[in-house]
């Protein structure tokens, strides 16, 4: 999509469609673009508001055509809510319902006013565009495109300071492309996308975004000792890949790692899935895609910081080979695994993975996955839990996620956890029964990293939505990319001010 600034006032721009939020309040229409909106309509909005069809509540989208009396041919009238809980996030996920709004009525270039006080203006500019781009996303690549499908392909960001629009505009684009990237992988089937071809999209995109990119092979996998992953590898007949994405911006600074899970599809193996709702299986590897996705958009930020991503990527299938209950897996670091359950297989290759950050220096560590069922049934759909053996990261992992609009909630990695996953034959058992299953997956993770700052982020329920709201639509949700590269944001705002 292609985005614009201009200092024009909005209420002269031309296109198919203008957006302007206007807040919950008595004098939503007594200043600033909505006034002159109602002046050259002639009193219409303070028609539609004294007869209670515009109140400005969150959620409202009323559509006023302009009948030539402005350039634009009509006019989204989107509504913030109260103004003592505008946030961020409000003008984003309204940025994004106002764009498909405008979208089903009809194809053509938008026009945004961009006067949201009291925040500043580069973050309202950051936030529209984001909310923009991720709520115009389709993934409708292998559909037949309907003959009355409509397109936005454009839109205008008007304000007063255009510097300050600009820069706000670019970081949002660069957020919202990287989290689409990763929906585009997470929402690809997974005859396609298998761990050879998300390997080479990885490539593609580091290569486009300045990053360094490096594949290893099963046969570099297994001679640097990858046991575990490759003993999840071994049922399926497609070669599994470790992904590794090098940015370089910070000198001799240690490398923050970025690891995620990257099951390209998983029936469960041996121990397998149901039938039901297996498809949905093709997103496993989700964790894998926002890593990458995140890396990519680090590059093109150009933060003074060392990021690397590691990704390992493989099937998990029931095939003649494939690892059974009660096998033993030898990690890189050396522990060995009793695999109870081979349903449980995303902790057997992130334990190399990790295993393999520690061994490279990287700290802190932030995995990321689509690990366990149990996270999702205690958050639902809502948050994505941490775990973690430091909790001063956890909290900066969280705020990163409250910047981006997306929620995290810490979760308890108390001693008691590791008693479920002791092993009578090996260092580790893979599960540890059904209570605090996302605890348990955690607690061998954390085998794995070392005495590095490390943060768990189960995504199991955040993944995936299956309704359209703000900046939600149907399918992957490209979770938690603007988290993680907010933090790194974040971290190299602190090491720039010293």
């Amino acid at each position: 999509m292609d985005l614009r600034t201009s200092s024009e006032p909005a209420s002269a721009a031309s296109g198919a469609s203008l957006i302007v939020f206007l807040p919950k309040a008595d004098d939503f229409l007594s200043a600033g673009v909505p006034q002159e909106i109602d002046q050259a309509l002639d009193g219409a909005l303070t028609s539609l508001a004294a007869d209670g069809e515009l109140t400005g509540k969150q959620g409202e989208m009323i559509v006023v055509h302009s009948f030539g009396k402005i350039p634009t041919k009509r006019i989204v009238l989107a509504g913030l809510g109260a103004p003592e809980k505008f946030s961020l996030d409000v003008l984003r996920s309204t940025a994004a319902s106002a764009a498909r709004r405008a979208r089903s009525i009809g194809s053509g270039e938008l026009a945004v006013a961009v006067q949201q006080e009291p925040l500043a203006e580069a973050d309202a500019a950051q936030a529209v565009a984001e909310g923009l781009i991720l709520g115009l996303y389709r993934f409708d690549r292998h559909l037949s495109p309907p003959d009355d499908q409509h397109d936005v392909d454009a839109a205008t960001l008007h304000g007063a300071d255009t510097e300050a629009l600009e820069r706000g505009m670019e970081i949002g684009v660069i957020l919202a492309e990287a989290a689409n990237f990763c929906r585009d992988l997470a929402n690809e089937p997974s005859n396609i996308l298998t761990p050879t071809e998300l390997a080479a999209r990885a490539a593609q995109w580091g290569q486009d975004s300045g990053v360094e990119v490096e594949i290893l092979e099963e046969a570099e996998i297994a001679e640097i000792g990858m046991g575990s992953f490759l003993g999840v590898a071994k049922g399926s007949n497609e070669p599994a890949k470790l992904i590794v994405l090098r940015y370089q911006g910070g000198g001799s600074e240690p490398a923050i790692g970025l690891v995620g899970k990257g099951i390209t599809f998983d029936t469960g193996g041996i121990s397998i899935k149901p039938a039901a709702n297996m498809e949905a299986m093709k997103q496993d590897m989700s964790g894998a895609a926002a890593v990458i996705a995140a890396i990519g958009a680090v590059a093109r930020l150009k933060l003074p910081v060392n990021v690397t991503a590691i990704a390992p990527a493989t099937e998990n299938m029931p095939g003649g080979s494939a690892i059974k209950p009660g096998d033993v897996l030898t990690a890189m670091n050396g522990k060995t695994i009793e695999v109870i359950n081979t349903d449980a297989e995303g902790r057997l290759i992130l334990a190399d993975a990790l295993a393999y950050a520690d061994q490279l220096g990287l700290t802190p560590l932030i995995d990321v996955a689509t690990l366990t069922g149990a996270c999702a049934v205690a958050l639902g759909n809502v948050a994505t839990g941490v775990m973690t053996n430091d909790d001063d990261l956890a909290q900066e992992v969280i705020e990163a996620g409250t910047r981006a609009g997306e929620k995290l909630w810490q979760l308890p990695m108390y001693e008691e956890y590791e008693e479920q996953i002791k092993s009578n034959v090996a260092d580790v058992k893979n599960t540890g029964g059904r209570l605090a299953g996302a605890q348990t997956a955690a607690k061998l993770l954390a085998m794995f990293v070392g005495d590095r700052p490390w943060a768990h982020l189960d995504m199991a329920g955040t993944d995936d939505s299956d309704k359209v709201k703000g900046i939600l639509v149907k399918g992957a949700t490209g979770t938690p990319v603007r988290t993680l590269i907010n933090f790194v944001r974040a971290r190299a705002e602190r090491r720039s001010s010293g």
